[in-house]
Protein backbone atom coordinates (compact mmCIF):
# COMPACT_ATOMS: atom_id res chain seq x y z
CA UNK A 1 0.00 0.00 0.00
CA UNK A 2 1.64 3.38 -1.22
CA UNK A 3 2.54 5.27 1.66
CA UNK A 4 2.37 9.19 2.50
CA UNK A 5 5.71 10.31 3.82
CA UNK A 6 7.57 13.36 4.30
CA UNK A 7 10.66 14.21 2.70
CA UNK A 8 14.00 14.07 3.84
CA UNK A 9 17.63 13.95 2.12
CA UNK A 10 17.79 10.04 1.27
CA UNK A 11 14.75 10.35 -1.23
CA UNK A 12 16.53 13.05 -3.60
CA UNK A 13 17.58 9.58 -5.98
CA UNK A 14 14.10 8.61 -5.88
CA UNK A 15 12.45 12.17 -6.30
CA UNK A 16 14.91 13.07 -9.40
CA UNK A 17 13.98 9.83 -10.70
CA UNK A 18 10.06 9.90 -10.68
CA UNK A 19 10.79 13.93 -12.04
CA UNK A 20 12.67 12.59 -14.97
CA UNK A 21 10.47 9.05 -15.42
CA UNK A 22 7.23 11.76 -15.91
CA UNK A 23 9.00 14.65 -17.23
CA UNK A 24 6.88 14.49 -20.63
CA UNK A 25 3.86 13.72 -18.72
CA UNK A 26 3.57 16.20 -16.75
CA UNK A 27 4.75 19.09 -19.39
CA UNK A 28 0.98 17.76 -21.07
CA UNK A 29 -0.86 19.39 -18.20
CA UNK A 30 1.46 21.70 -16.40
CA UNK A 31 4.60 23.59 -17.08
CA UNK A 32 7.58 21.89 -17.80
CA UNK A 33 10.13 22.24 -14.81
CA UNK A 34 12.61 23.11 -17.41
CA UNK A 35 16.35 22.06 -17.98
CA UNK A 36 17.72 24.24 -15.58
CA UNK A 37 15.31 22.28 -13.21
CA UNK A 38 16.95 18.73 -13.70
CA UNK A 39 20.89 20.62 -14.08
CA UNK A 40 20.59 22.19 -10.37
CA UNK A 41 18.00 19.34 -9.01
CA UNK A 42 20.42 18.75 -5.97
CA UNK A 43 20.68 22.62 -5.02
CA UNK A 44 17.06 22.74 -5.15
CA UNK A 45 16.17 19.60 -3.15
CA UNK A 46 18.48 20.90 -0.80
CA UNK A 47 16.80 24.69 -0.41
CA UNK A 48 13.33 23.09 -0.18
CA UNK A 49 14.74 20.79 3.01
CA UNK A 50 15.59 24.12 4.13
CA UNK A 51 12.52 25.58 3.29
CA UNK A 52 10.66 22.57 5.39
CA UNK A 53 13.14 23.16 8.28
CA UNK A 54 11.96 26.86 8.70
CA UNK A 55 8.68 25.53 8.75
CA UNK A 56 7.51 27.41 5.54
CA UNK A 57 7.01 24.81 3.79
CA UNK A 58 5.95 21.05 4.15
CA UNK A 59 7.12 18.25 1.60
CA UNK A 60 5.24 14.83 0.67
CA UNK A 61 5.93 12.04 -1.34
CA UNK A 62 3.50 8.98 -2.42
CA UNK A 63 5.90 6.48 -1.58
CA UNK A 64 5.27 2.65 -2.97
CA UNK A 65 5.88 -0.55 -1.61
CA UNK A 66 9.39 -0.86 -3.45
CA UNK A 67 10.29 2.41 -2.26
CA UNK A 68 9.58 4.43 -5.69
CA UNK A 69 7.60 7.66 -5.60
CA UNK A 70 4.17 8.02 -7.09
CA UNK A 71 3.42 11.33 -6.57
CA UNK A 72 4.83 14.33 -4.65
CA UNK A 73 2.33 16.88 -2.48
CA UNK A 74 3.78 19.87 -1.46
CA UNK A 75 2.07 22.28 0.88
CA UNK A 76 3.66 26.08 0.46
CA UNK A 77 3.95 29.24 2.01
CA UNK A 78 2.54 28.10 5.23
CA UNK A 79 1.33 31.08 7.62
CA UNK A 80 -1.84 32.19 9.45
CA UNK A 81 -3.54 28.93 9.13
CA UNK A 82 -3.14 28.63 5.24
CA UNK A 83 -0.98 27.07 2.55
CA UNK A 84 -1.03 26.45 -1.42
CA UNK A 85 -1.42 22.96 -2.16
CA UNK A 86 1.08 21.61 -5.04
CA UNK A 87 0.65 18.10 -6.36
CA UNK A 88 1.86 15.36 -9.18
CA UNK A 89 1.44 11.82 -9.06
CA UNK A 90 3.40 9.38 -12.21
CA UNK A 91 1.70 8.58 -14.65
CA UNK A 92 1.47 4.75 -14.22
CA UNK A 93 -1.37 5.25 -11.36
CA UNK A 94 -3.00 8.68 -13.08
CA UNK A 95 -6.76 7.82 -12.85
CA UNK A 96 -7.05 5.46 -10.28
CA UNK A 97 -8.09 7.39 -7.40
CA UNK A 98 -4.62 8.19 -6.48
CA UNK A 99 -4.44 11.68 -6.35
CA UNK A 100 -8.00 12.15 -4.59
CA UNK A 101 -7.09 9.92 -1.88
CA UNK A 102 -3.65 11.16 -1.10
CA UNK A 103 -5.16 14.96 -1.35
CA UNK A 104 -7.88 14.05 1.17
CA UNK A 105 -4.65 13.02 3.40
CA UNK A 106 -3.13 15.29 3.11
CA UNK A 107 -5.94 17.58 3.97
CA UNK A 108 -6.27 15.92 7.08
CA UNK A 109 -2.46 16.04 7.65
CA UNK A 110 -2.63 19.94 7.35
CA UNK A 111 -4.92 19.93 10.46
CA UNK A 112 -3.51 17.50 12.52
CA UNK A 113 0.05 18.08 11.86
CA UNK A 114 0.05 21.47 10.73
CA UNK A 115 -2.65 23.21 12.33
CA UNK A 116 -3.66 24.58 9.31
CA UNK A 117 -7.49 25.90 8.42
CA UNK A 118 -7.45 26.47 4.89
CA UNK A 119 -5.90 25.21 1.82
CA UNK A 120 -5.76 26.86 -1.68
CA UNK A 121 -5.11 25.38 -5.17
CA UNK A 122 -4.99 26.53 -8.37
CA UNK A 123 -5.50 24.88 -11.47
CA UNK A 124 -4.98 25.25 -14.99
CA UNK A 125 -8.12 25.63 -17.64
CA UNK A 126 -6.73 22.45 -19.35
CA UNK A 127 -6.04 20.60 -17.24
CA UNK A 128 -9.67 18.45 -16.09
CA UNK A 129 -8.03 15.74 -14.49
CA UNK A 130 -6.38 17.91 -11.58
CA UNK A 131 -9.68 20.24 -11.15
CA UNK A 132 -11.33 16.81 -10.44
CA UNK A 133 -9.06 15.99 -7.87
CA UNK A 134 -9.63 18.77 -6.48
CA UNK A 135 -13.35 18.76 -6.47
CA UNK A 136 -13.69 15.00 -5.49
CA UNK A 137 -11.60 15.90 -2.38
CA UNK A 138 -13.35 18.76 -0.82
CA UNK A 139 -12.47 22.00 -2.49
CA UNK A 140 -14.39 24.50 -4.11
CA UNK A 141 -13.16 27.36 -7.03
CA UNK A 142 -13.19 30.96 -5.63
CA UNK A 143 -11.65 32.52 -8.61
CA UNK A 144 -9.76 33.10 -11.66
CA UNK A 145 -6.05 31.75 -11.87
CA UNK A 146 -3.48 33.95 -13.86
CA UNK A 147 -0.46 33.13 -15.61
CA UNK A 148 2.10 34.07 -13.20
CA UNK A 149 -0.07 31.81 -10.97
CA UNK A 150 0.34 28.77 -13.09
CA UNK A 151 3.81 28.78 -14.91
CA UNK A 152 2.77 30.75 -18.27
CA UNK A 153 -1.10 29.10 -18.14
CA UNK A 154 -4.37 30.66 -16.78
CA UNK A 155 -6.83 28.79 -14.11
CA UNK A 156 -8.70 29.07 -11.53
CA UNK A 157 -8.14 29.03 -7.92
CA UNK A 158 -9.68 26.43 -5.77
CA UNK A 159 -10.14 26.57 -2.10
CA UNK A 160 -10.92 23.94 1.31
CA UNK A 161 -11.29 25.09 4.34
CA UNK A 162 -10.30 22.25 6.39
CA UNK A 163 -12.10 20.97 10.08
CA UNK A 164 -10.25 20.72 12.72
CA UNK A 165 -8.83 16.99 13.10
CA UNK A 166 -9.61 14.78 16.22
CA UNK A 167 -9.30 10.80 16.72
CA UNK A 168 -12.96 9.23 16.90
CA UNK A 169 -13.32 8.06 20.41
CA UNK A 170 -13.88 4.65 21.13
CA UNK A 171 -17.30 3.21 21.86
CA UNK A 172 -17.96 3.03 25.42
CA UNK A 173 -14.89 5.41 26.55
CA UNK A 174 -15.53 8.03 28.85
CA UNK A 175 -12.41 10.37 28.37
CA UNK A 176 -10.12 11.74 30.66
Amino acid sequence: MPELKRLHAGRAPAVLAFELANRTYFAASVSDRGDDFFDQFTDRYHASLAEQEAGICAFYVLVAEDGSVLGRFNLYDLKEGTARLGYRVAERVAGRGVATATVRELCRMATAVHGLRTLRAATSHDNAASQRVLVKAGFVPVGPATATDLGGKSGTWHQRDLQPWTQPQQEGHQGC
